[in-house]
């Protein structure tokens, strides 16, 4: 029986971040409910589990055999390789996070709802505030938390779950590259090339905990560049293509890393089509944990569907990749892709 990833998040559910400051599912119903769907949301160790987190940094345990089918030797340690450090972003096109600091630590950076008449909130303006940045091992690792701990009551909180029950759980951190699952055949299938955020920014919003901070600023990536929620560029790495408007291409790109030294790749239009245009690159090089991508032509107006299948398979294993231009997630959904290997 083979699994079928359809738009699974290996690295990262954007949303996640924008939940852990004001946001959840339900906010988009009910928009003037954001700090209290934040302190539900935040409440939950489960709700770290889509944090993002750097390809290069690992956490070897001798239990992570019985997830991956591999076998790393030692005792459980997090460490990071070089690129980590010498390549920015930590493989994303941009810094997750960057946010401006109060001048203000502590109580009087966030006065609670009952304190907030007796308080003069215009005092939290008078000083220049600080913008940190974050990177995604800076997220996974606890970073951001202790950064930000003077100035939101929830961090040590959630500083806590990050470390109780990922950083040092015994058996999985879930907040480091996945390998391959142990199965014979993987059918990874999700949709690209549409505009979806990749950072934000956020600002002390003057307002009472839970309520304190404010997005000032998105950063998006699209057609091979990075842009801000006014239309600017914005300088980072950008990937080969963009994501599915809710997950970001890097993170779901992540299957790719899974298949075989040797991929067969085609390419077709989505829509009914007499052959003509259909497009196979065979036994094209791939190397361990890194994207491949697709060297053909497209037409503007077209929108195609590009196969990645192993040439070369891992012995027992068959691992295999769809992008659907344009294809998001809950039109994947819809039109019944769940069911198709089922």
């Amino acid at each position: 029986m083979p699994i079928l990833l359809l738009e699974l998040p290996f690295l990262v559910q954007r949303k996640r971040l924008k939940q852990h400051f004001q946001d959840s599912h339900l906010v988009f119903l009910f928009r003037r409910y954001q700090g209290t769907a934040r302190l539900m949301f935040n409440s939950f160790s489960s709700s770290l589990w889509m944090m993002p987190f750097s390809k290069y940094c690992r956490s070897d345990s001798n239990y992570w055999k019985h997830f991956s089918g591999t076998r790393h030797a030692g005792d459980k340690t997090y460490h990071c390789e070089a690129n980590e450090f010498q390549s920015n972003f930590s493989g994303w096109p941009t810094n997750l996070i960057n946010i401006e600091i109060p001048s203000t630590r502590g109580f009087d950076a966030y006065p609670s709802i009952t304190e907030i008449p007796q308080s003069n909130l215009s005092s939290m303006e008078c000083g220049i505030p600080t913008q940190l940045s974050f990177s995604a091992r800076e997220m996974s690792d606890g970073t951001f938390f202790k950064a930000i701990e003077d100035y939101d009551p929830d961090s040590k909180r959630l500083l806590y779950q990050l470390e109780k029950s990922y950083i040092n759980d015994p058996v999985l951190n879930p907040l480091t590259p996945w390998d391959r699952p142990p199965i014979k055949n993987v059918f990874c299938i999700y949709g690209t090339d549409s505009k979806t955020k990749v950072g934000y920014y956020f600002a002390p919003s003057g307002k009472p905990y839970p309520d304190n901070w404010i997005i000032t600023d998105i950063v998006y990536e699209f057609e091979g560049s990075l842009y801000s929620r006014s239309g600017n560029l914005v300088e980072g790495n950008p990937g080969a293509t963009s994501g599915d408007e809710t997950v970001p291409y890097n993170s779901l790109a992540w299957c790719k890393s899974w298949l075989g030294s040797k991929v067969n790749i085609t390419r077709a239009p989505q829509s009914e089509h007499d052959g003509t245009d259909v497009q196979i690159e065979l036994d094209v090089e791939h190397h361990h944990d890194e994207d491949v991508v697709a060297n053909m032509t497209r037409s503007p107006k077209v929108k195609y569907i590009t196969y990645y299948e192993d040439s070369e398979s891992l012995p027992g294993k068959r691992t295999a990749v769809w992008e659907l231009d344009k294809g998001k997630k809950l039109s994947l959904s819809c039109h019944g892709l769940t069911n198709a290997f089922v």
